[in-house]
């Protein structure tokens, strides 16, 4: 990264420097002003009653922030352990400032300097800990988190037990609901622990008691803090899992459909897509009738049009016999090409084709077309088939070109030759370029590499 206070200098002055001086006086006279860059303020700013030692903190504080701009990860923690020196002073009038300053900054410097160790970090928490109440929950939370990640599964567990325990008069309670945080973690981690027993049981061809007998002691552990935090409204996705997959492993889905069929459904949780996909997908392994799929499916239709299960969820309404689930499929269908991921997929335009053949057996399937196309009638043509949308097809993918040609030319003839006039003509063009190439060999490489960094996927 460039020295933020160097001034910037005009082109051509480092020529200058090898002139004469009377040169150098007249470049230097056009260096360009110093620029006011946006930088952030500084935290602590100067006052008419500071100490020596205040002014030096602050100063220290400084240089931390410019190493850390500069990733000088060793200069930042030699000042660091300078500058944690401020949690001794009993003149401040901001010490959980401080503590908080010390906690989030020697974290990052930790998570970047190359010769940090799981020691460092262990030593660093705990003293971190116990220089700002306020903090502590966060902080073993935090450590725990680290732990986690180094698979230190026992040790994670054991700081979650102590921040649990944790007690400090009226700010304790205040923070109820950091601890029922601090709970559902300690069950997630008696579930990882769990993953772990059942791994090893699972390795073995014996029956161990011992070892069974454990794994479901960890499943009740886990089972009683994760049901209390998926009772207050939030989004509890892992703890949700955890929780299915362990009462899948005790063939008790019914009470894993009740938690799937709580979580997406109780209104005093937040709309939640992946709580919809989780039900349907269980649903589905358990082989549930195809009614109660759909009704799943609608609802996330409702959320996220544009969701990856949608063509899934237009293949079952293509499989329903119930009237009106057709016409169900083509909004399905056209909701999903109205996004621009979805533009040129091809099964997505299969499943457009299909449906329109299907339709076209009832005397009255414009008319359902035309109130599935709604508001799209002004511009979904243009979209879909221009000409450029046509050469592009034509490049990537003929089939696409194909499918495509049929569902235009089924509603609107008109477009049909427009967009396939246009196809044929972009690959006639690309054929007669190669065969002349054919003469000319180094022509002929330029338009194979032409082609594919255009993504053409056909053969010459």
């Amino acid at each position: 990264m460039d020295d933020l206070e160097s001034e910037p200098r005009v082109p051509g002055e480092e020529q200058g420097e090898n002139e004469s001086s009377d040169d150098d006086e007249s470049i230097n006279r056009k260096r360009i002003k110093k620029q006011n860059l946006p930088l952030a303020p500084p935290l602590f700013k100067e006052t008419t009653c500071e100490t020596g030692f205040h002014k030096t903190t602050r100063n220290c504080l400084q240089h931390i922030r410019e190493d850390l701009l500069h990733h000088r990860w060793q200069d930042a923690a030699d000042y660091m352990a300078s500058y944690s020196q401020t949690l001794e002073d009993t003149t401040a009038n901001m010490p959980q400032l401080y503590a908080e300053i010390i906690w989030r900054i020697g974290t990052e410097i930790l998570h970047h300097h190359p010769d940090s160790k799981l020691e460092d970090y262990n030593s660093f928490y705990e003293r971190v800990k116990h220089s700002g109440v306020k903090n502590y929950l966060k902080v073993c939370l935090e450590h725990s988190f680290h732990l986690l990640v180094n698979g230190q599964f026992e040790d994670a567990k054991r700081q979650l037990s102590i921040a649990e325990s944790w007690r400090y008069g009226k700010l304790s309670a205040g923070q109820s609901q950091r601890i029922r945080l601090i709970q559902a973690y300690s069950g997630f981690l008696d579930y990882f622990i769990w993953c772990d027993k059942k791994a090893t049981a699972s390795s073995t061809d014996e029956y161990d008691a011992a070892v069974n007998q454990e794994m479901h002691s960890y499943f009740r552990q886990s089972s009683v803090n994760l049901k209390e935090i998926m009772k207050l409204p939030g989004v509890w996705d892992p703890f949700v899992l955890s929780y299915i997959d362990m009462l899948e492993f005790y063939n008790d889905h019914e009470g894993a459909v009740k938690v799937l069929n709580d979580y997406a459904y109780d209104k005093s949780f937040p709309p939640n897509p992946n709580a919809h996909v989780y039900l349907y997908r269980y649903m589905k392994k358990q082989n549930h009738p195809l009614k109660k799929l759909l009704k799943v499916l609608k609802i996330l239709h409702t959320l996220v049009p544009s969701h990856e299960l949608m063509p899934e969820y237009c293949s079952l309404l293509v499989q329903s016999e119930k009237e009106g689930d057709l016409q169900k499929a083509l909004g399905v269908v056209l909701d999903l090409l109205d996004y621009s991921s979805w533009r040129s997929n091809l099964a997505v335009w299969n499943h457009l084709m299909n449906i329109i053949k299907r339709l076209r057996m009832k005397k009255q399937w414009l008319k359902i077309f035309a109130e599935e196309m709604g508001y799209r009638k002004d511009w979904w043509l243009a979209i879909h088939f221009s000409t450029f949308q046509a050469r592009k097809d034509s490049a990537e993918n003929r089939e696409l070109l194909e499918v495509k040609s049929f569902v235009v030319g089924a509603f609107c003839p008109r477009y049909t030759s427009m967009y396939c006039g246009v196809g044929k003509a972009a690959r006639k063009g690309v054929t007669s370029e190669v065969q002349k190439a054919k003469r000319n060999p180094k022509q002929l490489r330029n338009i194979r590499r032409l082609r594919r960094e255009s993504g053409q996927q056909s053969q010459d």
